[in-house]
């Protein structure tokens, strides 16, 4: 069911394109604004880490401060002021550049390109292992290169390092476009029923949605939404001056962790966060009730678990219950319910790419396979998804992989990519992840390394960019974006062309602000953490544990794949047959995460507000409170937002509002 939102807000009856000379612009502009800012705070500082979260609070900003400066034009230059559609494509594009710029795209890939080469000794024995299979154009071997980018203090801004640099940027910068693009016929492809036809109820874009409202911004007129504004903003604010002068008392929303049980079976728990972020809050009160009450309740069922393990004395199963496995398994199966829920749509893709749908006059659709609300025809959409696979696959060739294993393993990650959307669009958690549970450990798990060999684990570590996590994905954004254009009434013929343009700027935006800070810093002098003690260590260290001690199928971890699998299965069968039931199978997939463990308690606690407001106030009163809550988002984002902004300025520590 359709989130519900303010009542007044209004689109124009005539649809508009928004991807104007305007909206460009302006976007090209802060695409490298934002790229620097992000690596700014979550490589250089590591405080605050915007793109880990669902909404990207950089993005939030920056578009809040170009709304404020384009009532100005409107009130004194109206010629020049913007609409809500040119509005719009600014965030998709800003959030786009952000999510691959951050810190599990990018911010993981450019410490991996010459860590291999720098960091290999005779204890390692890297250099026998791996390092002469590395594809030299897909990786940085000069050691004057490299010495500049972990030494610091040397020009990066001459012809020979910036030559040295072009070859595996531009390469990379080739995979990412496409990979991406790849995403978007995706999502062409399944947009009419997952918005349209099964109206999800996409809570990730309330706040940007109503945002970008033209010409009168009634979110700005409404007193809840200052009041939340307010008071998410004077914690953020007075939290920010504790921690510069100590010596005031912290009213503390970010997580911290309390061991409630010591003693055997129950300390198996762990330590138990805790947080009152009120961004989360904001954010969960727009996820539906079954989806909020599944996320926290899942998170104590894994918990759980880990007590029965212990008391069982489970020693033949040590990972029990194997979380990351079944998570695996688990969003595997929510891409296969969700391919299963939308397969008559599918099935009239299919008739109308093959030109086999007699309908298709009666249906909107006109003669050479073209749906008119489309940004893509279908066949279009479909035929460039074959040539970005061909693409990938053969991209890996040339890195020296097998053809089926990178068929398989794309195959695979798409499939987590639409899981990853799928959920975004229905249960829309302020933080989603899925840590060490990509195609290359699904693959590596049940095919097993010493079947897969080096060439094809080489490429595995090259991606593990793409793997590690899935918070920044991009797909989620693109389907958000095409939620946004159908409920102000923008058409989609130039919006391909600001994606894929933002995805390029993104990229290069991002290749530049990491090499010139290591350039400018010495990332190796510095000793910036994750870059060398995580990012770039971490998919080498891995692979040479493959490649030293090589390993058949692993059966306990390829059997909680499946458990997950299954789980999920029952879980959504049951949701369908009862309408009683309360637990929703997303939620079982992404409790799992890092982003649960230090986001339940704020879920909790939406959930709480909400189903009490529910019960005694109904939907009406819902929908009059619902501004304080974005009100809580946007607070918090931009005190949050200017805290980090004086920090870099002003070259010191500055209050990090989030982990």
């Amino acid at each position: 069911m359709e989130v519900e939102t303010s009542p007044s807000l209004v689109t124009s009856q005539v649809p508009a394109h928004g991807v104007t000379l305007k909206s460009i612009l302006i976007a090209v502009i802060l695409i490298p604004i934002n790229c620097y800012w992000v690596i700014e705070m979550e490589v250089i500082r590591y405080s605050g880490h915007p793109v880990t979260i669902s909404l990207f609070f950089n993005v939030i900003f920056s578009l809040f401060v170009v709304i404020g400066v384009n009532q100005l034009f409107r009130r004194f230059l109206p010629s020049l002021a913007l609409a809500q559609s040119e509005l719009v494509v600014v965030y998709l594009m800003l959030s786009i550049a952000s999510g691959i710029t951050g810190h599990d795209m990018l911010e993981i890939l450019v410490p991996m390109l010459g860590h291999a080469f720098r960091f290999a000794t005779p204890e390692n024995e890297w250099q026998q292992l791996f390092v002469p299979f590395l594809p030299e154009w897909l990786t940085v071997s000069d050691t004057s290169l490299l010495y500049g980018y972990y030494e610091g203090e040397l020009p990066l801004y001459t012809v020979r390092t910036l030559l040295g640099w072009a070859t595996p940027v531009l390469w990379w910068t080739a995979f990412i476009t496409v990979l991406i693009f790849g995403m978007l016929c995706i999502n062409i492809i399944v947009r009419k029923q997952w918005i349209e036809h099964e109206k999800l109820s996409y809570p990730i874009i309330q706040l940007p949605l109503q945002l970008t409202e033209t010409p009168q911004n009634r979110l700005f007129q409404n007193k809840l939404m200052w009041l939340g504004f307010g008071l998410a903003g004077a914690l953020a604010l007075w939290n920010g001056v504790n921690f510069l002068y100590p010596i005031l008392p912290e009213l503390r929303t970010r997580v911290r962790s309390f061991q409630i049980f010591t003693e055997s079976p129950w300390n198996a728990m762990g330590r138990i966060p805790f947080s009152l972020y009120p961004f989360a809050i904001g954010l969960g009160f727009f996820i539906p009730l079954d989806l909020s009450f599944s996320c926290w309740f899942f998170f104590w069922y894994w918990r759980f678990m880990r007590v029965l393990g212990a008391a069982l004395g489970l020693r033949s199963l040590p990972r029990f219950p194997y979380m990351n496995e079944q998570a695996s398994g688990g969003y595997l199966a929510l891409c296969v319910l969700a391919i299963w829920a939308s397969r008559r749509h599918l099935l009239h893709v299919g008739k109308t790419v093959l030109g086999l749908d007699a309908q298709q006059k009666n249906t909107g659709v006109i003669a050479e396979g073209r749906d008119t609300s489309e940004p893509m025809s279908y066949r279009s959409a479909t035929v460039c998804l074959i040539a970005v696979m061909v693409f990938l696959v053969v991209f890996c060739y040339y890195g020296g992989a097998e053809l089926w294993v990178m068929f398989a393993f794309f195959v695979i990650y798409y499939m987590i990519s639409i899981a990853i959307t799928r959920m975004r669009a229905e249960l829309g958690t302020p933080v989603h992840d899925l840590h060490y549970s990509g195609p290359d450990e699904i693959l590596t798990r049940t095919v097993g390394t010493r079947r897969l060999g080096r060439s094809n684990l080489i490429m595995f570590s090259m991606f593990w960019f793409i793997n590690r996590a899935h918070r920044s994905h991009p797909m989620p954004h693109q389907l958000e974006g095409f939620k946004i254009m159908e409920r102000t009434n923008m058409t989609m013929h130039r919006i391909i062309f600001a994606l894929t343009l933002a995805t390029i700027l993104g990229s290069l935006a991002g290749f530049w602000a990491l090499i010139d800070r290591g350039y400018r810093l010495g990332m190796e002098v510095r000793a910036y953490w994750p870059s060398l003690s995580a990012f770039g260590i971490e998919p080498y260290r891995r692979l040479a544990g493959w490649l030293q001690a090589p390993e058949e199928t692993l059966i306990p971890e390829s059997g909680f794949m499946g458990i997950g699998f299954l789980i999920t299965t029952v879980l959504m069968f049951f949701r369908m047959r009862f309408v009683w039931w309360p637990f929703h199978p997303a939620g079982f997939a992404i409790s799992t995460s890092w982003g649960m463990n230090v986001t339940w308690s704020c879920l909790f606690m939406s959930w709480l507000i909400k189903w009490l407001i529910l019960q005694y106030g109904g939907v009406v009163r819902h929908r009059k409170i619902a501004p304080f809550f974005l009100g809580l988002i946007l607070g918090e984002f931009t005190v949050g937002s200017l805290w980090t902004i004086l920090g870099i300025i002003a070259g010191i520590p500055t209050y990090g509002f989030w982990v």
